[in-house]
């Protein structure tokens, strides 16, 4: 039996107790997707875009939600990696490789995030996400990735971690 109590719930995030701990889900999907994109010349195809909760822009790998729309239900986690990177960066994958799941946050919410590397890409079109996101898209080749990411802070951007763990993995499965 499900002891979960709602304290409030809107459109985008949810607030629940559990016993004595309270905290977050999101009421329309419990993961998301993560896309390490890499081009053939050993670019990572990074996303950049202001965050509300942070009311920043924040450098980030290409990513999404799974099951949040119902024209998507159904999807596998590597679909929704696929079509995310793609209504983001304009790239399509011609290979998806799981790199890892963790816990998004698990102190504050059940979510789990799924990190995907795409290789093989090609590009449809200029990307920016849909309606409602304005996403930049930049291509950083992986050895001036460090310089870039200093880059950004200096500018006072925020730098998501996933993009570390994504590179790490990747790395370690000889992925890149």
């Amino acid at each position: 039996m499900d002891s979960t109590i709602t304290l409030h719930e809107g459109k985008y995030l949810g607030l629940y107790i559990r016993g004595n701990w309270e905290f977050a889900r999101r009421p329309n999907a419990d993961c998301c997707v993560g896309i390490l994109p890499i081009t053939d010349q050993g670019e990572l195809v990074l996303v950049e875009q202001f965050r509300i909760p942070v009311q920043k822009s924040v450098i980030e790998i290409p990513a999404g939600l799974v099951g949040d729309e119902p024209e998507f239900s159904g999807e596998s986690l590597a679909e929704s990696a696929g079509r995310e990177l793609l209504e983001e960066t304009g790239y399509r994958a011609g290979a998806i490789t799981h790199l890892m799941a963790s816990p998004t946050s698990a102190g504050m919410t059940p979510e789990v995030t799924h990190l995907f590397a795409a290789t093989k890409l090609t590009k449809e079109h200029e990307g920016g996400g849909v309606a409602g996101e304005d996403i930049k898209v930049h291509l950083v080749p992986v050895e001036t990735l460090p310089a870039f990411l200093n880059d950004q802070l200096e500018k006072g951007l925020l730098i998501d971690f996933k993009i570390h763990a994504a590179l790490q993995q990747a790395r370690f499965m000889d992925i890149i």
